[in-house]
């Protein structure tokens, strides 16, 4: 289901908000809140839904660009399709459109206890570079470190041809 050449990517907006509570909250213990996912749309972040032939959610991303710069926020893949490319399918689609706005550098945090997240991260290039500590909730009063991840972006993007963008 979904294999690159039939991944298609589409802007986020209201309209999609209960799709993307409703995935947030079936992929996490501590998901975003509708609130943050507002917050974000109304700020005019990056956010793009990645969506299968059929128009099935295969999963998203919201990234805040900054000066020469993005910062990914969240990426979440719908949990009945893990671990079949969807995650990379969407790096490569925020590396090409962050090449576009002129973004040198990708920064992202990940839990501490994410390692399959922070597995896909590594292979995809990026390197740990800092530690937030206290950065996650993680349950009553409890607080999690987040790793700090850099990709150094360069004009070597992946081909935009892979997916189609509206």
């Amino acid at each position: 289901m979904g294999d690159a050449a039939t991944l298609r990517f589409a802007s986020v907006g209201m309209a999609d908000l209960d799709t993307l509570v409703a995935i947030e909250t079936a992929a996490y213990p501590f998901p975003w809140s509708r609130g943050n996912f507002i917050d974000s749309l109304n700020a005019g972040y990056l956010a793009r839904k990645c969506v299968d032939e059929s128009g099935q959610w295969l999963g998203y991303f919201i990234a805040m660009p900054g000066v020469q710069e993005m910062h990914l926020l969240n990426l979440t893949v719908t949990p009945a399709v893990q671990r079949r490319g969807h995650a990379r399918a969407m790096l490569d689609e925020l590396v090409r459109e962050s090449l576009a706005l002129g973004a040198q550098r990708l920064w992202l945090e990940v839990r501490t206890s994410n390692q399959r997240a922070q597995e896909v991260y590594r292979r995809y290039g990026f390197r740990d570079v800092g530690l937030r500590r206290g950065y996650y909730p993680a349950g009553a009063l409890a607080r999690e470190n987040a790793i700090v991840m850099s990709l150094i972006l360069s004009g070597d993007a992946p081909s935009p041809t892979d997916h189609a963008v509206d």
